[in-house]
């Protein structure tokens, strides 16, 4: 996969898995399960279904010695890597790292200094990775005393002294999340450690809400980063099924040319001239092309005067009249299709074009 040139700040690369992050790799798409990580069959059926989707890393939580105890077993069923999301107990860190996993996610504001110390050097001697996921809903009481809430520096100084913390250990594979439910203060948050570290930073606005409200805050907030060369993985938090939250997350890399990836559909907000159901067709073209890896630009017209011409730069799309349309690639009639085969005909001209593609 290669990755669209762009001004992005280049961070010290760790690896999880196969999967490099920060330095000069894509920026990662990443997630986290929703189901009880003690079963491992539901735990490794949804991974399976953010993997199909695009999901590149995942998370789960472990709440307890039962959870930490299948790891092992999640991680040889699945082929992404498998983070471990800790809490409160240290010890659950420990056992997470004996178990293989490619990663721990540890939140600072919950863990002691001296467990802390601990779990770092077990990760070195693992080849474990270290988020330190700093979070404004459970930041350490003197921050919280000293700044009245979870400002922006608030957040980084709790980053910042952590990841002192377990640098002074010898460990220093270490990601860093500053995250907040609001877009504002995790902007600044992000941006000011951002000068102060290499780390690899992994963005997101927690709590975001269900799809609606957790795509308009990713989108801005990790745009507005993104765009800035601020970030190396980023995850959409939604309320509700985590498969959801991949197509957000390219759908962001994509609208900035971060990274050309899976289809990128455009259509018409519809007009009086419109004469077919564009959007049934627009949603059964998504369906159909959910888990796409490569890269098309893929239009879908309301009307068949205009539409080739409003959508010269698509890779191929359909212009949709009264019973029928036309099909067109780059701006130029292909031939006339009949409105009940529009899906079949862009897909099959799809299949065409993508063969052996991969990411643009």
């Amino acid at each position: 996969m290669t990755q669209i040139a762009m001004k992005r700040k280049k961070t010290r690369p760790v690896f999880l898995g196969g999967v490099k992050v920060g330095g000069n790799a894509p920026v990662v798409v990443q997630s986290m399960t929703s189901t009880d990580t003690r079963n491992v069959i539901s735990t490794v059926g949804q991974i399976r279904m953010l993997e199909d989707a695009g999901c590149e890393i995942v998370r789960v939580a472990v709440p307890d010695r039962e959870a930490a105890g299948v790891l092992a077993d999640i991680k040889k069923q699945i082929t992404i890597p498998l983070i471990a999301d800790i809490h409160f107990h240290y010890q659950l860190a420990l056992d997470a790292i004996a178990r293989g996993v490619d990663g721990i996610r540890i939140n600072p504001g919950n863990i002691r200094k001296d467990k802390m110390v601990r779990i770092a050097r077990a990760a070195k001697s693992r080849g474990t990775v270290i988020r330190l996921g700093v979070n404004s809903g459970s930041l350490e009481k003197d921050l919280l005393k000293k700044y009245g809430c979870p400002t922006s520096q608030a957040l980084v100084e709790s980053a910042l002294r952590n990841l002192a913390v377990v640098r002074d250990a010898g460990f220093d594979d270490i990601k860093i999340s500053v995250k907040s439910s609001d877009v504002l203060t995790m902007v600044e948050a992000y941006r000011e450690l951002s000068e102060k570290t290499d780390c690899p930073l992994h963005l997101g606005v927690t709590e975001a809400g269900s799809i609606l409200n957790a795509a308009i805050k990713s989108s801005v907030g990790m745009g507005i980063l993104l765009y800035e060369g601020i970030g190396d993985t980023i995850r959409v938090s939604v309320t509700g099924d985590p498969v959801s939250e991949i197509g957000v997350a390219y759908g962001i890399l994509r609208a900035l040319n971060v990274r050309r990836v899976g289809p990128d559909i455009i259509s018409c907000p519809t007009c009086g001239r419109c004469e077919i159901d564009l959007s049934g067709l627009a949603r059964e073209v998504e369906e159909k092309l959910k888990g796409m890896k490569s890269y098309l630009k893929i239009a879908l017209m309301g009307c068949v005067v205009n539409g080739p011409g409003e959508a010269a730069e698509a890779d191929v799309g359909i212009a949709g009249g009264r019973g029928s349309g036309l099909l067109f690639k780059k701006g130029k009639v292909i031939r006339k299709v009949r409105e009940k085969d529009f899906v079949e005909s862009l897909l099959r001209e799809i299949g065409t074009m993508t063969v052996g593609e991969k990411e643009a």
